[in-house]
């Protein structure tokens, strides 16, 4: 069964997908169904979509490093990436995801890139300090950058970033290319759980199953 913390990132993008995907009369349903899932409806909602592929399984920071996901990608060194939150606190909440996976991951660099991207936020919006906070769900550690204006914190209230907001800040952010993005030494896994989760959604009024709630 899926834990909470894999349920929230599942539900995440889930969410994300239906707020730029969706057509504005049928989001509030379809928000409405994900959100109020438990674990173990949302698993059966993987279940009945053919989306529980077991070991063809990939954690969410992976299938982002990989390009399964498509992301907001604002910089990036040999050993780690920058994108934007796409369920931001505040205005350039950033994700720092080490390209390699759990005890292979290279946190030293992913701490060098933390630091340079903190500076640039700093420097373009002004925030009053900026709080970084290193996390690790399904196995991967992930750093956030959270620029602070007024009392955020990592469990204020998130909402999904529309793609316009994300554009903007994401032109602010990114930094100058100089060469070629490197390519990382690992194979390209097969198709991601979340990849195949947001296929699914894609077709969600087609053939959709949702778990029947009682209002």
């Amino acid at each position: 069964m899926l834990s909470e913390e894999q349920a929230e990132v599942v539900k995440k993008q889930l969410l994300g997908h239906i707020e730029k995907s969706f057509p504005e009369e049928r989001k509030a349903y379809a928000k409405e169904q994900v959100e109020h899932m438990s674990s173990k409806e949302l698993e059966d909602f993987l279940a009945k979509n053919n989306l529980i592929t077991g070991q063809d399984s990939q954690c969410v920071f992976c299938s982002i490093v990989f390009g399964d996901i498509p992301s907001h990608r604002i910089d990036e060194n040999s050993e780690a990436i920058a994108v934007l939150e796409i369920n931001p606190v505040s205005k350039g909440h950033s994700l720092i995801i080490p390209r390699n996976h759990g005890e292979k991951a290279n946190i030293k660099e992913a701490e060098k890139l933390a630091k340079k991207v903190s500076g640039r936020i700093k420097s373009k919006l002004k925030p009053k300090r900026i709080d970084t906070l290193s996390t690790s769900t399904f196995g991967h550690n992930v750093i956030n950058i959270l620029p602070i204006y007024n009392d955020e914190t990592m469990s204020s209230k998130r909402q999904p970033a529309q793609k316009g907001y994300l554009d903007e800040t994401e032109r602010l952010l990114k930094a100058k290319p100089k060469t070629s993005p490197p390519k990382t030494k690992s194979a390209k896994p097969k198709k991601s759980l979340i990849k195949k989760a947001e296929d699914a959604v894609k077709k969600f009024e087609e053939k959709l199953w949702l778990p029947q709630r009682i209002p």
